[in-house]
């Protein structure tokens, strides 16, 4: 599909695209990324649900945090969309927008009534943590980080409609913003699995079968930790899958959207 600029709404103080009637759900990108990420699922889904896709703080349309506050920053800037929608709410996210959309489900259970993390890191190697925190400890908040090495680690060497869509966006995002946003997610050790054995709600956990970071593995562990939970590993793909896989992760959201009370 081609990845065009969506009319935005002010909502809980970020720019957010809206889609669809039905049940609300809340649609949350990874570092980097825009509200347009998730456009597939905006289109594919807008049938069954009431679509809110908020750019996160510093990117796209949205303003930056005031300030290093962390995931918990983040967090904050999500509850307060999430605060304006019609509860409950099914809460899904992408990458570091996985990690928001899970302290999310544990902080306000009231409002959530399921939640889907996709591309979820959970309990990095040592040596994984290592990585990302240098490649954070490298960004300058200064001028725009060379794209290369993330749409190497995203895509492969081959090109797309969807890498272009992510260079561009990488591109474009603030330095300063970016470096934050990356910090937060290179430093955070959510989900822990306190928070997971709290998860009261429906969670589904789905990574792609090629991806190196956010593993099948760490995706059945999260599921094996959560009342709820059940795992669902989309063969061939990797870190983009909302983009690259679009018809296979908006099949499962339709189908997790069909299981969720409420």
């Amino acid at each position: 599909m081609t990845w065009i600029t969506r009319q935005r709404f002010e909502i809980g103080g970020l720019m957010a695209i809206q889609a669809g009637s039905g049940p609300s759900v809340l649609l949350l990108h990874g570092v980097g990324l825009r509200a347009e990420a998730w456009g597939a699922q905006l289109d594919g889904l807008s049938h069954q649900a009431h679509l809110t896709a908020p750019d996160l703080p510093g990117h796209g349309d949205s303003p930056p945090l005031c300030a290093n506050a962390g995931l918990s920053g983040y967090s904050d800037a999500a509850m307060a969309v999430l605060a304006r929608l019609r509860a409950p709410t099914v809460v899904v996210g992408h990458s570091m927008g996985a990690m928001i959309a899970l302290d999310l489900a544990v902080t306000a259970p009231e409002r959530v009534c399921g939640v889907v993390a996709m591309n979820a890191v959970f309990e990095r190697s040592a040596e994984a943590a290592r990585a990302v925190q240098a490649r954070a400890a490298e960004l300058n908040g200064s001028t725009p980080a060379d794209p290369s090495t993330t749409l190497r680690r995203w895509f492969g060497d081959a090109t797309s409609a969807e890498r272009d869509a992510c260079r561009a966006w990488l591109l474009a995002m603030n330095p300063i913003a970016y470096k934050m946003a990356y910090t937060a997610f290179a430093q955070s050790q959510k989900p822990d699995r306190a928070d997971l054995a709290n998860l009261g709600c429906p969670a589904l956990f789905i990574t792609g079968s090629l991806e190196p970071n956010s593993t099948p593995a760490m995706t059945r562990a999260m599921a094996n930790l959560a009342p709820k939970g059940r795992a669902q590993i989309v063969e061939g793909a990797a870190h983009m899958m909302p983009m690259t896989h679009a018809h296979d992760v908006t099949a499962a959201l339709s189908q997790f959207l069909d299981e969720v009370p409420g």
